[in-house]
């Protein structure tokens, strides 16, 4: 079947003769597996060719049509947006004269295949090789198998003993960069401030009466031996685009440690009730209280990595000291569980002023010193403090006369935030020195 592009006129026959008529059939989409004019979170989109059928984002590809007059390189930002913020790998630009076909990687779209009008027919096996329905569900499912063989849960406790230096920031974003990049993410919190609770949408009741999460948090997991599994008290976030699970915590948490102290199992609780987990998870990110109690013990006891976000100004670098020592005290009761000594990934720099003068004088000495003075590694990536990244947890709903909290992630506010390639950036290192693939 051949298909000549003088056959269309206007946008709208683009998209009836070339795209629907001619390369959805061709390329094995249903009438069933592909939606026109589909509204898919914010965006609106020409056409959405789906091979699940599941709006899986992996085996899903965006066709967007324009006049046969327009130049398509005026649509390209247009259609990355699309691709980068709804995390689809493939998507096709046409205005029936010329075919272009892109691919998503990270924070970029790469032209992969372009071919006109004219003899498209000849090209054809070439696109159905890219994304076609059975190529896409064949790569999907290889993908999906090599997941199953490699799976290998790994556990990051994000701690400093001091506070304010943007631990539950990093924990959050950090888990929403990991989400979008396709790992199945669990996020604990540790913290009886409950700040990573709340910047994960699940504080989400007007007052004490309609309090859901004081019967099921993070205290009924490390008290019950038996009852209260990861699966029970997880719950999905709404923070993120892609769905993410957290461990409550409450403020009574606080008035439990004591009463948690007396039990001599529970240094051990919360390794024993991930390991039943262990095949649903790629990564457990944990945030801790700014103290040296037993929360920030059990955190590091339970994870196999360590990151310690500093602001690096001298308070922050002055309780290296005891994040050191404490390192050392936990190391001991890690030893008694049969575990190995957690691995710090190094001292995370977080906001960080973006004062240029400040970034070539005051803030190279400072991290010069960390290794010299404290013997941790400062890690790559640099956390800027930006306002995109402080508005972006202060989001709220007004639903009827009551303002509800609806904190957002950095990703899913402002996906054009410089904050945004940072989190990337740390995901990938972190991905690196832990030895898990992207």
């Amino acid at each position: 079947m051949r298909f000549d592009p003088n056959c269309c006129h206007n946008e709208r026959e683009v998209e009836s003769k070339l795209i629907v008529s001619y390369l959805l059939p061709a390329l094995g989409y249903s009438i069933n597996s592909w939606r026109q004019e589909i509204k898919y979170n914010r965006f609106r989109l020409d056409f959405l060719a789906d091979a699940s059928q599941t709006l899986e984002p992996t085996t899903s590809v965006v066709f967007e049509a324009k006049h046969p007059d327009k130049n398509l390189n005026d649509h390209i930002d247009q259609l990355k947006r699309y691709m980068i913020d709804l995390h689809i790998t493939y998507g096709l630009l046409t205005n029936g004269k010329e075919i272009r076909i892109y691919q998503r990687t990270e924070n970029q779209i790469q032209l992969i295949f372009h071919c006109y009008g004219y003899g498209i027919e000849n090209r054809m096996d070439e696109i159905r090789a890219l994304i076609a329905k059975e190529t896409l569900l064949n790569r999907s499912n290889q993908q999906l198998e090599l997941t199953k063989r490699n799976v290998n849960m790994k556990i990051i406790a994000v701690y400093h003993n001091k506070g304010g230096v943007g631990k539950t920031t990093t924990v959050v974003n950090l888990a929403a960069t990991f989400s979008k990049a396709g790992k199945k993410v669990l996020v604990i919190d540790l913290d009886s401030q409950a700040n990573t609770t709340f910047a994960t949408g699940l504080v989400n009741f007007g007052d004490e009466e309609k309090d859901n999460l004081k019967d099921s948090y993070i205290y009924h997991l490390l008290k019950s031996r038996k009852a209260f599994s990861i699966s029970e008290v997880a719950r999905t976030s709404r923070f993120s685009s892609h769905e993410i699970d957290v461990i409550p915590s409450h403020i009574l948490l606080m008035k439990q440690e004591n009463e948690l102290n007396q039990l001599k199992y529970v240094q051990g609780m919360l390794i024993k009730k991930l390991e039943v987990v262990k095949d649903k998870y790629d990564i457990v990110l944990i945030d801790t209280p700014p103290s040296l109690n037993l929360y920030a013990g059990l955190a590091l006891i339970t994870a196999d990595y360590l990151i310690i976000p500093s602001d690096l100004k001298p308070f922050a670098n002055e309780g290296l000291e005891n994040v050191q020592e404490f390192i050392k005290e936990n190391n001991e009761f890690r030893e008694l569980l049969n575990r190995s000594p957690i691995q710090p990934l190094g001292v995370l720099p977080t906001k960080i002023s973006t004062n240029a003068k400040f970034i070539k004088g005051t803030l190279q000495k400072r991290l010069a010193l960390i290794p010299q003075r404290y013997q941790f590694e400062v890690m790559d990536t640099i956390i800027f403090e930006r306002d995109d990244l402080a508005k972006c947890t202060e989001q709220s709903l007004d639903i009827g006369d009551m303002e509800v909290a609806d904190p957002r992630s950095i990703l899913d506010f402002k996906s054009s935030s410089k904050s945004v390639a940072e989190f990337q950036q740390l995901a990938q290192e972190i991905l690196q020195k832990i030895g898990v693939s992207s």
